[in-house]
């Protein structure tokens, strides 16, 4: 299977590069995501050249560098060189070269870039800067999934399945009987479903303090490709705006693993209850 190159993948959440060296398999290849001691990401492949080591199970030598494991060459992470060969006269051979890809730490997570080098723009990279807002609630984690990220993009657009699947708890009579829109803008689709003037969902109206009257329920979707997704959600009194009720962003960051393998990145921000530990394990 082939996948999209020239597009924005999620390899990493921050936090998880202070712990070192990280390897990652994406889109199929084998990549070695590294944070640089003036704290900016790097990203190349996992992989020596001389005899196909993982590199992840080296040794850092130095700001950048690490050694494989394998026959000690030195390779600067940043650039893809080999810098040191501990053998025989030390002759660096050309074909001693990492590959490596365009980074960008954005919205607590790292972004790469898997195709060609000059066409990463960081400004095509999807707009979530509201997880770092102070006024926000923003927990995040990851999912290994043993599907084809497709199939997870699938039920996350469509979700005619809350009413069914989510029954007695995100599901409710109101989303079966909810208009239903299909936007796109460029390449964006934007997938709103609104459900007004009905009893909340159970865990919405637990959400909202036990409202027990009718409110306006939206679930909007919007997907950048290939699997970048943010979900609106939330309830109000009916007839009111969003400020009356409570609501949140659901994000999903499918990158491709293999074919059939899928690293689903998560994030919820809410705007309501910031400190309430009870919601942050719910």
């Amino acid at each position: 299977m082939s996948f999209l190159k020239n597009v924005w993948y999620v390899a990493a959440l921050e936090h998880e590069l202070d712990a070192g060296p990280l390897a990652r398999k994406i889109c199929g290849e084998p990549i070695l995501l590294t944070r640089l001691g003036d704290g900016t990401p790097s990203a190349s492949s996992n992989r020596c050249p001389h005899r196909f080591a993982p590199l992840d199970q080296g040794e850092i030598v130095g700001d950048g560098v690490i050694q494989c494991p394998y026959h000690g060459l030195h390779f600067d992470v940043k650039t893809g060189a080999c810098v040191h060969n501990p053998h025989g006269d030390g002759l660096i051979p050309r074909a001693a070269r990492l590959l490596t890809y365009p980074v960008s730490i954005r919205h607590g997570a790292l972004w790469i870039w898997m195709g060609e080098h000059t066409a990463a723009d960081t400004n095509r990279i999807p707009d979530f800067s509201f997880v770092s807002d102070e006024g926000m609630r923003t927990l995040a984690g990851l999912i290994p999934v043993n599907a084809n990220y497709q199939l997870i993009a699938d039920n996350l657009m469509d979700l005619s399945h809350v009413e069914y699947l989510h029954a007695g708890g995100l599901g409710s009579d109101a989303i079966k009987h909810g208009k239903h829109e299909v936007i796109q803008e460029g390449d964006t689709v934007f997938s709103n479903r609104w459900c007004p003037d009905d009893l909340a969902p159970p865990v919405w109206d637990a959400l909202f303090d036990n409202y027990g009257k009718p409110v306006d329920h939206w679930l909007n979707m919007r997907w950048d490709p290939p699997g970048i997704m943010r979900l609106d959600v939330g309830v109000s009194p009916a007839g009111l705006g969003r400020e009356h009720g409570v609501w949140a962003y659901f994000n999903h960051f499918l990158t491709p693993e293999t074919e059939n393998s899928t690293h689903y990145f998560w994030s919820v921000s809410r705007p309501f209850k910031l400190h309430d530990t009870e919601i942050d394990q719910a």
